[in-house]
């Protein structure tokens, strides 16, 4: 069994987040404790149609950020590594900063302390210069900084597909295979034909 901690924190790309819990969820081997931020429960209201209560429903366990001793702060709480996703700037920041204020922070520190993954998945968007050296400090500390990138070479359709992907490469990185995204083969698929706009 592999126990993943997950966190979820207030900024947009809550969406990630909830895949990325229902995809786990259906992988037997995998056990997920979660952790969503007072702040992400109201971007999840705000961004999804999905009620906070559902989403903490998707983990084997969830905690409130709050709990500084709940299992995920402590290092004698075995796990294959953590995900935070999205990754908020005052998550960087604290981690950054060795602040552990919060359970989501603390479970973080610990994970890396612990030479654990440490996935972390910043969407906001421009970096200034502050930002990309918070991130430096973290990529330095041994967390992998995976930010929400959209590829377009599987030909996405919708947002899902978009979603999907970001999932997919989430997914690889912790090493859980899935059948999000398919795997490059080196051969582009055959081009689809372009609509005509409009008139």
């Amino acid at each position: 069994m592999r126990r993943l901690v997950v966190a979820v924190t207030g900024t947009t790309g809550v969406i990630y987040g909830i895949r990325l819990l229902e995809v786990l969820r259906g992988i037997a081997d995998v056990e997920t404790h979660l952790i969503v931020s007072r702040t992400a429960r109201r971007v999840i209201v705000e961004e999804t149609d999905v009620a906070p209560e559902a989403v903490e429903a998707l983990a084997a366990r969830s905690y409130d950020n709050g709990d500084v001793g709940a299992a995920p702060a402590s290092s004698a709480f075995q796990t294959t590594g953590m995900i935070i996703v999205p990754c908020g700037g005052q998550t960087v920041g604290a981690l950054a900063a060795g602040n552990p204020a919060s359970l989501i922070t603390r479970a973080a520190d610990v994970t890396l302390k612990e030479g654990r993954l440490l996935v972390l998945v910043p969407p906001d968007t421009p970096w200034h210069l502050g930002d990309l050296r918070r991130l430096r400090v973290l990529a330095e500390l041994g967390a992998v900084i995976l930010p929400p990138k959209p590829a377009f070479y599987p030909r996405p359709r919708t947002v899902d597909d978009l979603v999907n992907h970001t999932v997919g490469r989430i997914l690889d990185r912790v090493g859980i295979p899935h059948s999000l995204v398919e795997e490059w083969t080196g051969h582009a698929r055959p081009s689809r034909p372009r609509e005509r706009p409009p008139g």
